[in-house]
C-alpha cells in the first residue's frame, strides 16, 4: 500500500516534469505557467505544490533532471565507443557516429537544450541554478577536453589549435544545430553537424 503511495506521487512528479520540459523548450520558461502545467496533468494546485514549493524549485528539479539524463546518454555512447577501440581517436570518432546517429533516430527535430533554454532567460532564475547550469557546461567541456587530450598525445594535431575551444566546439555545435533544425524543421541537421565535426577532428588528428 505505502509502495503504490509512493509510486504515485513519483508518478505525478515525472508527468509535471515531463510537460514542464515541454513548455520551457518550446516556449521558455517566463511563458509556461504553474496553472497550464496543472491543467495539463490532472493535478489539483496543492498537488502541484506537494511537489514543488515554487517555480524556482521547479526549475531546479527540471534542469538537474536534464542534466543527468545527458550525462546517463554521454556516459552510454562513449561506453560502447570505448569497449570497440582502445586507440583514444577512433574511439572518439565512433563516439560522434553514434551519437549522430542517436540524434538521427529522433522522430522529430530535437525538442532543445534546456541549458540554453535557461542562458536564454537567466534573469528569471535564481543564482543556485544559474550556476548549475555553469556547471553543466563546464562539465562537457571538461568531458570532450579530456578526451582531446589524450588523442593530442597520440595523434599531435597537424595545425595549432586550441583543445579546450575545439571541446567547446561540441558544445556550441549542438545548440547551434538544435537552434538551425527547429527554426529551419529540418531533422537532419543536427546529425550532420556532428558528422562534420567528426569529419573535422579526423582531418585534425589525422597521422602524417
Amino acid at each position: 500500500m505505502l509502495e503504490r503511495s509512493v509510486q504515485r506521487k513519483v508518478s505525478a512528479r515525472d508527468r509535471l516534469l515531463d510537460e514542464a520540459e515541454s513548455s520551457v523548450l518550446r516556449k521558455g520558461f517566463g511563458a509556461t505557467s504553474i496553472e497550464e502545467l496543472i491543467a495539463a496533468t490532472g493535478l489539483s494546485k496543492s498537488g502541484f505544490f506537494y511537489h514543488f514549493k515554487d517555480k524556482n524549485e521547479l526549475a531546479k528539479a527540471l534542469l538537474a533532471r536534464y542534466i543527468e539524463n545527458d550525462r546517463r546518454l554521454l556516459d552510454e555512447l562513449f561506453a560502447r565507443a570505448d569497449a570497440l577501440n582502445d586507440d583514444p581517436l577512433h574511439g572518439f570518432l565512433v563516439f560522434l557516429k553514434f551519437l549522430a546517429e542517436a540524434l538521427d533516430a529522433l522522430p522529430d527535430v530535437h525538442p532543445g537544450c534546456m541549458v540554453a533554454a535557461i542562458c536564454y532567460q537567466e534573469q528569471l532564475f535564481s543564482h543556485d541554478i544559474r550556476e548549475m547550469n555553469k556547471e553543466a557546461l563546464l562539465a562537457w567541456r571538461r568531458r570532450f577536453h579530456i578526451r582531446l587530450l589524450e588523442i593530442a598525445m597520440r595523434y599531435p594535431p597537424r595545425v595549432e589549435v586550441d583543445l579546450q575551444d575545439l571541446a567547446d566546439m561540441a558544445a556550441v555545435l549542438a545548440d547551434g544545430g538544435i537552434t538551425m533544425s527547429k527554426a529551419l524543421r529540418d531533422a537532419a541537421i543536427l546529425p550532420k553537424q556532428v558528422m562534420l565535426y567528426r569529419a573535422f577532428i579526423r582531418t585534425l588528428f589525422a597521422p602524417g
